[in-house]
């Protein structure tokens, strides 16, 4: 079983930042897929940026150009720094790791982060 731990969340004025950090428990080095999802009240959970097997990058298009994903494989982390945040970011955001081989889905719990002034 693989644990993920977030933290980071809060809750910060419009065009404030915040960084997620995500710590798996075991090593990141051979992943499908790593990364972060969030959901807001009423909606759907949806992508928001993740690391491929490729160690290429995909993000939200709503977020392209003021979030980044970066990662520290000794650290088996996951990073998301947030930029010039706004309310429609409001929600609670996720890690997500899938394994390769079962392509095992693993999430955290959850970190809530609220765009408000």
């Amino acid at each position: 079983q693989v644990q993920l731990v977030e933290s980071g969340g809060g809750l910060v004025q419009p065009g404030g930042s915040l960084r997620l950090s995500c710590a798996a428990s075991r090593s990141i080095l051979n992943i499908i897929s790593m990364g972060w999802y969030r959901q807001a009240p009423g909606k759907q959970r949806e992508l928001v940026a993740v690391f491929t097997s490729g160690g290429n990058t995909n993000y939200a298009d709503s977020v392209k150009g003021r979030f980044t994903i970066s990662r520290d494989n000794a650290k088996n982390s996951v990073y998301l720094q947030m930029n010039s945040l706004k309310p429609e970011d409001t929600a609670v955001y996720y890690c997500n790791l899938v394994l390769p081989g079962s392509f095992s889905m693993y999430w955290g719990q959850g970190t809530q982060v609220t765009v408000s002034s």
